[in-house]
């Protein structure tokens, strides 16, 4: 079997980059759509699936039309939900708090947040219903998470990817029994080398 072709690619730039951003639905930038259509234009897929967050909906419901393809919207594919920091710059938070965060978002999440495991919960329950070639518009931190649930990467490793806006990660998925096999097809930043 060969697999199912599947492209992760981070929503465009938002009205307010810099903020912690997670449940808040931001919309994007013209350009950050634009850059997310661009980048859509030579990949293959069947079926568009996003965040249900504007800053993923809208490139990719812009996309699904110009393709004629049906488009999906799924809140399992949001950003982490950083809680009471959300919408809040780094720059205001205790950077000891936040530094326990990122070292270990599972034992110290946001208040009122998500733990990193709920996370990949979600986003490991979204990918076992994925059954055709796809783009999926989403956000940096499920991206992370899926990485993590197909290839069993913790949240360090996770976090050295670069995934700025508009990145694209493309995947060959092997569905199974609990989680789908996966390999690693394209990791790109969009950046030159």
């Amino acid at each position: 079997m060969s697999g199912i072709l599947v492209h992760l690619m981070r929503h465009g730039a938002p009205q307010e980059p810099g903020l912690l951003l997670g449940h808040r639905d931001d919309a994007p930038t013209p350009a950050g759509v634009a850059r997310c259509v661009t980048r859509s234009g030579g990949l293959t897929f069947d079926r568009v699936i996003s965040s249900d967050l504007r800053r993923s909906s809208i490139p990719a419901a812009q996309i699904a039309v110009s393709r004629r393809l049906p488009h999906e919207r799924d809140p399992r594919w949001r950003e982490i939900d950083f809680g009471e920091w959300d919408g809040l710059a780094p720059q205001q938070l205790d950077p000891a708090v936040q530094a326990q965060f990122w070292d270990d978002p599972e034992t110290h999440a946001p208040p009122g947040g998500e733990r990193w495991s709920q996370l990949c919960a979600r986003v490991g329950e979204a990918l076992t219903g994925i059954h055709g070639a796809s783009l999926i518009l989403t956000h940096g931190g499920a991206m992370r998470a899926a990485l993590s649930v197909l290839f069993g990467f913790d949240h360090r490793q996770v976090w050295a990817f670069e995934l700025p806006y508009g990145a694209l990660v493309s995947l060959r998925i092997w569905p199974g029994e609990n989680l789908p096999a996966a390999q690693i097809i394209t990791l790109d930043s969009g950046k030159p080398a």
